[in-house]
């Protein structure tokens, strides 16, 4: 029963990437971003129906296995863009923002949402403050690549003096630089702490800290990238290279989850 409500979400998710991008095609109709941001709204609250549901059903937090890491990214990424909505007041976040999202959950529907039971090791308190922490973080990241995107298409604009159609709907290049920084600002602390708690929690469960799985190897990796991300910015590196970085890094989060999470080796099997 509680599948409906996932459902329910996406259709109003889809519905709210297409207003959104009605509105950046036509933004004197303003209507249509207000209708945008209460169906995202409203999505995001039948997508919690969903997730606390799903939670009372299995008696945990529903965060393991890939249709559940996939949904709660989603709903991360969904909840970060409604935060920075209410701070900067940006309608054209959304229509990059929702597309986003529902390219990413899609993948959802095509797998089993059936709820499994945990293997006995991660039955533990662990699992939802590790994997929530990690996933809050990625969202971030995923909210600070979209930032990098609409920056690269406005600095193109700019330097080719072709101001297209989408110019006027965009945030100037400073104000998209300085959301890009504070949403990594905001992630990496968190994707650091879901570090950190995964390894207390597999010296708790396994006796040691770190294994060197796929996963683990991976999440480092992008751990790695945007601390550099953070320390060049402290070196003065802004703009368009940062851009290209923030992307880059962004890819490797969804390598991660696409990819080396669905390779059967490691604990952190998909």
């Amino acid at each position: 029963m509680n599948i409906q409500f996932f459902q329910a979400a996406m259709v109003v998710y889809l519905l709210a990437a297409a207003g959104y991008i009605a509105y950046i095609i036509a933004p004197e109709k303003k209507n249509r971003a207000v209708f945008s941001l209460v169906a995202t709204v409203a999505g995001f609250l039948l997508h919690t129906a969903y997730f606390i549901l799903r939670w009372s059903e299995s008696s945990r937090i529903p965060i393991t296995g890939f249709f559940e890491a996939i949904n709660f990214l989603g709903m991360g990424i969904v909840l970060v863009f409604l935060i920075m909505e209410a701070r900067y007041r940006i309608a054209a976040l959304g229509s990059f923002m929702l597309p986003l999202v529902v390219l990413l959950m899609v993948p959802a529907l095509a797998v089993s949402g059936k709820i499994v039971d945990l293997n006995p090791v991660l039955k533990s308190g662990w699992l939802g403050i590790h994997t929530s922490l990690a996933v809050l973080g990625d969202s971030a990241f995923a909210f600070a690549c979209i930032i990098s995107v609409m920056y690269l298409i406005q600095e193109r604009q700019l330097k080719k003096k072709h101001l297209g159609a989408i110019f006027h709907r965009l945030p100037s290049l400073e104000i998209m630089d300085t959301i890009g920084y504070k949403a990594i600002s905001f992630g990496w602390p968190l994707f650091t702490l879901g570090m950190v708690t995964g390894s207390i929690w597999a010296e708790i469960a396994w006796g040691t800290y770190w294994s060197w799985d796929p996963k683990e190897t991976w999440s480092l990796i992008t751990w790695v990238i945007y601390l550099a991300i953070l320390h060049l910015r402290t070196l003065g590196w802004r703009g368009k290279k940062m851009a290209y970085l923030t992307i880059a890094g962004f890819l490797f989060v969804l390598v991660s989850f696409f990819v080396v999470s669905r390779i059967q080796l490691g604990k952190h099997v998909f």
